[in-house]
């Protein structure tokens, strides 16, 4: 699949549930009302929708949600789209909250996961409470225990937020390194109604990334996830920090992603409201003949970056729509 500017779309985010234990201040209302579940496709349609961007040349999936793990026998999916990896598929990856990995770890390992996403803005567990209204941080750091103990690789993403978890940064920084984890820090992004002020959480990384190279030295790298961040090897830890930046920096000029929603609404970019409906053909047929010319035709509506701006005098979302329905 190549989009109207020459990209080759190889990576396909999916979110299977908009639902999430968790309330993070920065993504979701705290009494946010989610998608009734009969909107929702089944994990087999989900896998068949998988299997067709694989035909079309999906090389890499990541799983997310909201909460991938909370939805109720997500193993299946899982296992059925592992049993692709060497078949078209060369990645399955999840980006979790980490609230559930001590019971998914070792089964995602025998899925075919190699390497997962954990998101974890602070470790201290109070704040890390604040931040998530309704999270235990006892239970992800052990979910964190878990995955590195069945084999998966972790990578731990941070939220950046302004006079919350600042200071912290560097502390993360170490811990994750000291762990053999890879560090990938994220900007707040403009999606959806919540309770706060997304201008008063917003902290730039540009200035993040200037702080740090006065305590550490940030060596450029070339490695790449097939996602947004962007690499620096820290040669104090000899560890990898990411950064995602989608305010201060734009990434789209080699997007090679769309974005699934459980509903089966295609997002060909995050940061923009065009979407293209693949239930209806999904639906309409048992062969893929017209899913197929459905998602040639949304891949032809990609756009060349995304719309994602902090309305300072208004706060309001560059997007309506929550991050729980896409995934990050």
């Amino acid at each position: 699949m190549i989009d109207p500017f020459g990209r080759h779309i190889s990576y396909l985010r999916v979110s299977v549930t908009d639902r999430c234990d968790f309330r993070c201040v920065y993504c979701m209302a705290e009494h946010q009302v989610f998608l009734p579940k009969a909107e929702l496709l089944t994990l087999e349609e989900l896998e068949r929708l998988c299997g067709a961007f694989i035909a079309k040349g999906v090389e890499r999936i990541r799983i997310t949600g909201g909460e991938p793990l909370v939805r109720r026998d997500v193993m299946r999916l899982f296992e059925g789209l592992g049993a692709r990896l060497g078949h078209g598929l060369k990645e399955l990856t999840l980006t979790t909250n980490g609230s559930q990995l001590s019971r998914f770890a070792s089964s995602l390992a025998r899925a075919g996961v190699k390497r997962i996403n954990v998101s974890l803005d602070t470790r201290e567990p109070e704040k890390f409470r604040a931040i998530t209204r309704w999270g235990d941080l006892s239970k992800v750091l052990a979910g964190i225990d878990a995955a590195q103990a069945a084999g998966l690789k972790v990578k731990i993403n941070m939220v950046a937020l302004k006079s919350v978890n600042e200071d912290e940064i560097a502390g993360m920084l170490e811990w994750a390194h000291g762990r053999g984890m890879d560090l990938t820090l994220i900007e707040v992004m403009p999606m959806g109604e919540i309770d706060g002020d997304r201008v008063e959480q917003y902290l730039p990384l540009s200035l993040v990334r200037a702080r740090l190279a006065e305590r550490y030295t940030l060596d450029e790298s070339e490695y790449r996830t097939g996602g947004p961040a962007r690499y620096a090897r820290v040669r104090e830890t000899g560890g990898r920090l990411g950064f995602i930046t989608p305010l201060t920096h734009n990434f789209c000029e080699s997007c090679n992603r769309v974005r699934l929603a459980c509903t089966g609404r295609l997002y060909m970019c995050l940061g923009q409201n065009d979407d293209a409906d693949l239930r209806k053909p999904l639906r309409a047929s048992p062969d893929d003949a017209l899913l197929a010319a459905a998602i040639d035709e949304a891949i032809a509506r990609k756009p060349k970056g995304h719309d994602f701006i902090i309305d300072r005098r208004h706060d309001r979302p560059a997007i309506a729509r929550p991050m729980s329905l896409t995934g990050g």
